[in-house]
């Protein structure tokens, strides 16, 4: 597969006074393409409010930084209105109408990543939005929109034409918006932060895996995710999807140094990312991470609702599995090498401590 993997940084969309939304390209990082996988951002300023949209692709939000209010509107179901703030993921099935407002003065920013596979552009999202200058009635004659909402033509003109925002708009301060409610949030978003850990290493890292048992709406939404803090100068197991799974990971913060090795061990990425970079794993290709001193955080998306990972290192790792007789037939070496091997790591599991 010879398909560039470096890591890559969204490039500005669009954008005004209330905030901007980016997008990676597959252009620049051709994986989108060819693994159907769309990638954006979207950052509110105060006040910034983000008009109702829907998408020609099934998301996962992920809460990058802030707080604010988020709108969702499944397909024939009532309007949910959620508090969201930093670690919240949030699960887009298609057909949902989406809207979000940043009352605070931090920016709220909000990480995209989903399915392209029916979108109409293999690797981007298209945005459909219901109100402002690109808006979908823009394009119906009067006569059309007057008998689907029975209004008067005066009336139409006023609510198809008033907002001449595009995507974002700024609200003055102190305008009305809905409410969140708390029974709103059940069901609809997880706090990756907060929620209990699939994995915690001492001094390694810990995961968080959001999957169908803890937020159902990922079965809709056909994608699974997961949440990982590697701690300073530690390492993240080798390992790969084994139920043919894109693994498309988002750095969150912090740094460090990642290898993927593929077909017939060729390596085909060994780079340094940072915080905002995107990179993609292919099928079935190995990768490992060692964190800088500092640590690392990234959040990613897997291309089925319960991943399943395989490791090549640790106390869960294959190597665990497989009689001594074999290794030694396929390292090809002798039966005191392969007990020292199966001996190290045998309590660690996918993180990896510093050396002392």
């Amino acid at each position: 597969m010879d398909i560039d993997l470096t890591p890559q940084l969204p490039k500005k969309l669009y954008g005004g006074d209330g905030g901007s939304y980016y997008s990676w390209s597959p252009a620049e990082l051709p994986m989108l393409r060819h693994g159907n996988i769309g990638a954006a951002k979207l950052a509110l300023e105060k006040n910034g409010f983000a008009l109702p949209r829907y998408s020609d692709s099934a998301k996962v939000a992920y809460v990058l930084q802030g707080n604010g209010v988020a709108g969702i509107v499944l397909p024939e179901k009532e309007e949910k209105v959620i508090a969201i703030r930093k670690g919240d993921a949030i699960a887009l099935p298609f057909g949902v109408v989406t809207w979000w407002f940043n009352k605070e003065a931090t920016d709220l920013v909000v990480l995209f990543l989903g399915d392209t596979s029916k979108a109409h552009k293999s690797g981007e999202f298209t945005d459909l939005f219901l109100t402002g200058a690109n808006g979908i009635f823009n394009g119906f004659c009067t006569e059309f929109v007057c008998r689907a909402w029975d209004l008067d033509e005066a009336s139409v003109k006023s609510l198809v034409k008033n907002q001449t925002g595009t995507g974002i708009v700024k609200l003055k301060e102190g305008a009305k918006m809905a409410e969140p409610k708390k029974e709103h949030r059940d069901g609809m978003a997880l706090n990756c932060e907060e929620a209990p850990l699939d994995v915690d290493v001492k001094n390694g890292g810990r995961v968080v895996v959001l999957n169908t048992k803890n937020l159902p709406l990922v079965g809709e939404v056909g994608l699974g995710a997961d949440l990982v803090r590697l701690d300073g100068s530690a390492m993240c197991s080798p390992g790969f999807s084994c139920d043919s799974a894109l693994q498309v990971t988002y750095i969150v913060k912090g740094s460090g140094r990642a290898e993927v090795v593929g077909v017939d061990g060729k390596k085909v990425l060994e780079t340094r990312v940072k915080a905002g970079n995107l990179f993609i794993v292919p099928r079935f290709f190995v990768v490992s991470k060692i964190g800088d001193p500092e640590g690392m955080e990234w959040f990613s998306i897997i291309s089925t609702p319960n991943p399943v990972f395989t490791h090549l290192a640790g106390s869960i790792g294959v190597w665990k599995a497989l009689s001594p007789e074999v290794m030694e037939a396929a390292f090809n070496v002798d039966a005191d090498l392969v007990k020292r091997f199966s001996s190290k790591r045998a309590s660690d599991a996918i993180f990896f401590p510093p050396s002392n």
